[in-house]
C-alpha cells in the first residue's frame, strides 16, 4: 500500500511538469560574429558577456558571486520524507536515456526496473555490443524489434505517471546505421552520398527510414548530422561520410528534408553535434578533442536556420572543446554554449540531449558526479548513456538519479533546472 502511495505521488509530480506546446520565437535572434574583442550582440570573443554576469546576477557558469549555484538552496520539500523523495526522483528519471542489453524485455532485465519503478525517460537501441563484440544487442529483425518496442512501452505504462518512453536509435544511414541488411533491413546511403544530389534522394531515403522506424515503434532518431565537412579526414565525421557537405546552406537544406519526412511519420529527429564537430581532427569517443583553432562560425548556420524555421525539437550536444565559446568546458558541459548560444541567441526551446556521456572526452576527464552536475547546469535536458562502450553498467540510471538528487539537496543544482527540463520533456512527449 505504501509503495502504491509513493507511485501515486510520483505520478502527480510528473503531471505537474506538463507545459503548453513549445513555440519558437517569431523573429530570429541577432547574428553572432566572432571577430575583434566583442561580437555584434555585445559578447566577448569567448562567448561571455561583458563583466561575466547575466541579467539575473549569475556569472556565465551559472553561479552567483559567492560561488553557490543561484537558487541552489535545497527546497523544503527535499526533506527526509520518502514520498517527496520518490516524487522528485521521478522527475529526474525522465532526464535519463540509457542503452541496455536484450532483444526482448523481461522482469529480470535491469532496464525493466529503470522503466517501471524509476520511470526513466528513454532508451537507446543498438545492433552491436561493443564490450562483448557481439552482433546481437537489441536488434535481430523487424518483427523482433517491433515486439521489443511494444514491450518497452507496455512497461512504461506501469511507470510513475505512465509516461511513454523515447525509444531512440542512431539511424543516419551509411556508416552510422543500426538497421543492417544482414537483419533484413533495406540498403541506406550516407549523408555524403546524398549531399551530392539535388535532394530527391535525400527525401526518398529519409521517408524510407522514417516510415520503417514509425512502423516498428521507434519514435526518436538521432539524425540528421548537420556537421560541416570542413576536414575530410575527420575520423568521426568527414572521414566516414556523415556530413552532407562543407556548404552550410546545402547541409541545412538536406537536413530540412530529413526532418520533414520524419515529422510526417510521427518520428522525432535530432540535429547533431552542436556547436559543430566537422572541423575536428580527433574523435570524442576516444578522448578530449579541441577544435579551438579549426572551428568556424559558419558551423552554427544549419542550427540557426532550422531553429528559426520552427523545425527542430531535439539538438544533441558535442563533447568538443572550443575556447572561443567556453575557455573551460567542452560544449556538453558549457552553460555559455548551450544556454548562451543555443537557447538565448538562437531561441531554441526544444530538448537539448547530450551526446553519449560514456564517451572518453567526458568520462575520462570528469567524474560521474561532476559530469552530471555540469551537464545539467549547462542546460542539458536529456542525459544520454549508451552503455555500449568498454564497460556495461546496468545501474547507470539508478546511480545517476541518486547523484543528481544529492546534488540538488546539496545546493549544487537548482531544483528549478530539474523542473524546467521535466516540463520540456513532457511538452514534447505530449505528441507521442
Amino acid at each position: 500500500m505504501k509503495k502504491f502511495f509513493y507511485f501515486a505521488l510520483a505520478a502527480f509530480a510528473l503531471f505537474s511538469c506538463r507545459a503548453p506546446k513549445l513555440q519558437e520565437p517569431e523573429t530570429r535572434p541577432p547574428e553572432r560574429r566572432i571577430t575583434g574583442d566583442r561580437t555584434t550582440d555585445g559578447r566577448t570573443t569567448d562567448g561571455r558577456t561583458a563583466g561575466d554576469r547575466t541579467t539575473d546576477g549569475r556569472t556565465t557558469d551559472g553561479r552567483i558571486a559567492d560561488g553557490r549555484i543561484a537558487g541552489g538552496r535545497a527546497p523544503d520539500f527535499l526533506s527526509d520524507d520518502p514520498a517527496a523523495e520518490q516524487a522528485f526522483k521521478a522527475k529526474i528519471a525522465q532526464m535519463f536515456l540509457v542503452g541496455f542489453r536484450g532483444t526482448g524485455l523481461d522482469r529480470d532485465n535491469p532496464v525493466y526496473a529503470d522503466i517501471t519503478e524509476r520511470g526513466i525517460g528513454g532508451v537507446l537501441l543498438f545492433d552491436y555490443d561493443t564490450e562483448t563484440r557481439s552482433r546481437i544487442r537489441n536488434i535481430v529483425s523487424e518483427y523482433q524489434l517491433t515486439r521489443l518496442c511494444a514491450e518497452l512501452q507496455k512497461a512504461a505504462a506501469q511507470s510513475p505517471g505512465g509516461t511513454k518512453l523515447f525509444i531512440a536509435i542512431d539511424q543516419e544511414g551509411g556508416a552510422v546505421n543500426r538497421l543492417k541488411t544482414r537483419n533484413g533491413f533495406p540498403e541506406t546511403k550516407s549523408a555524403a552520398e546524398l549531399g551530392e544530389g539535388d535532394g530527391s534522394e535525400t527525401a526518398y531515403y529519409a521517408e524510407q527510414t522514417a516510415r520503417m522506424l514509425s512502423e516498428m515503434g521507434i519514435n526518436l532518431n538521432f539524425a540528421p548530422c548537420v556537421d560541416l565537412n570542413l576536414n575530410p579526414r575527420n575520423p568521426i565525421i568527414g572521414g566516414i561520410g556523415r556530413s552532407f557537405s562543407s556548404d552550410p546552406g546545402v547541409v541545412a537544406s538536406h537536413a530540412a528534408l530529413w526532418i520533414d519526412a520524419h515529422d510526417r511519420f510521427g518520428v522525432f529527429s535530432c540535429l547533431k553535434h552542436f556547436p559543430g564537430h566537422g572541423s575536428s581532427q580527433g574523435d570524442t569517443h576516444r578522448g578530449a578533442v579541441d577544435v579551438s583553432l579549426s572551428w568556424r562560425e559558419e558551423e552554427l548556420f544549419p542550427y540557426r536556420d532550422l531553429v528559426a524555421s520552427n523545425a527542430v525539437s531535439f539538438v544533441m550536444t558535442s563533447h568538443v572543446f572550443n575556447s572561443s565559446l567556453d575557455p573551460e568546458y567542452p560544449a556538453t558541459l558549457s552553460r555559455s554554449t548551450l544556454e548562451g548560444i543555443l537557447r538565448n541567441e538562437m531561441g531554441f526551446t526544444g530538448l537539448i540531449v547530450s551526446d553519449d556521456l560514456n564517451m572518453a572526452a567526458v568520462a575520462a576527464n570528469y567524474s560521474f558526479e561532476t559530469a552530471l552536475e555540469k551537464a545539467v547546469n549547462a542546460g542539458v535536458d536529456i542525459l544520454c548513456f549508451s552503455n555500449n562502450g568498454a564497460v556495461f553498467d546496468p545501474s547507470v540510471a539508478e546511480r545517476g538519479i541518486a547523484v543528481i538528487y544529492d546534488l540538488v539537496r546539496a545546493g549544487k543544482i537548482p531544483p528549478e533546472r530539474i523542473e524546467e527540463s521535466c516540463r520540456r520533456i513532457m511538452a514534447v512527449k505530449a505528441a507521442l
